[in-house]
């Protein structure tokens, strides 16, 4: 089985598109969303048409839930606030019932799919070893997909070495070793924060056992001046152009 996994599109359709264009050449078998559709971005409602239309099987995110009241908005940051209260307001009915049918997470026999962590699939950033290992040990599973941080990269359990963290060289395959554990996470399609603003996301080969990180140009230029026609706040638009 060979996936395709997306994470925190935010909104941008232009980065989504570029991304979905580059999927239909790898031969996946499956396109998986781990949430995050909305927020922050100008084309909340067309993102999640698109997702419709390819009938990728998508969970719930953070940012998703926030906007359809599921989630205190006092866990957001001003900027990304205004964001969501804004996506309220343009939200078709269609696009609320959709983030409404989400769930949580998705299992394939060992293979789990989150937002957040398997601990808490919504809220909890798994950004280093610590919390890594106390997911490793909270939850059975090989593999778990995982988005939120929008920084790409593996954790790897073993009994011997415990929890180490790799980089995702792109481009270039990673090997799933059958020993090991993984957590691994294939940063953001619309909105990365690992100092790259190119698109970003994972192929998960199952047969091969290899991950695969790939990141696509897109027109940040177009996203940002939809952002700003929208009236979202200039600095959420600038921190495009540089993966912050």
């Amino acid at each position: 089985m060979r996936y395709a996994v997306i994470s925190d599109i935010h909104g941008n359709l232009q980065a989504l598109e570029i991304v979905l264009n580059d999927i239909a050449t790898k031969g996946v078998d499956a396109i998986l969303c781990l949430g995050d559709v909305v927020g922050y971005g100008p084309d909340p409602n067309e993102c999640i048409t698109t997702l419709q239309t390819h009938r990728i099987l998508t969970l719930a995110g953070n940012h998703d839930w926030a906007v359809i009241g599921r989630l205190d908005l006092d866990y957001f940051n001003p900027l990304a606030r205004e964001a969501i209260l804004w996506t309220r307001r343009v939200l078709s009915p269609e696009g609320r019932a959709f983030l409404e049918s989400l769930s949580l997470e998705h299992r394939f026999g060992d293979l789990l799919a989150v937002h957040g962590s398997p601990r808490n699939p919504i809220e909890e950033y798994v950004l280093d070893g610590n919390t890594a290992l106390a997911n490793f040990l909270s939850s059975d599973f090989q593999i778990c997909l995982i988005g939120h941080s929008h920084i790409p990269g593996a954790f790897v359990y073993t009994e011997k070495e415990k929890v180490s963290f790799h980089q995702l060289p792109v481009g270039s395959p990673f090997p799933l070793s059958s020993g090991a554990r993984y957590i691994l996470n294939g940063g953001s399609v619309g909105q990365p924060r690992d100092g790259d603003p190119r698109a970003s996301y994972l192929i998960l080969d199952l047969t091969l056992r290899t991950a695969t990180l790939v990141r696509l140009d897109y027109p940040v230029q177009q996203t940002q001046q939809r952002m700003l026609q929208a009236g979202l706040p200039w600095p959420l638009a600038e921190r495009l152009a540089y993966g912050l």
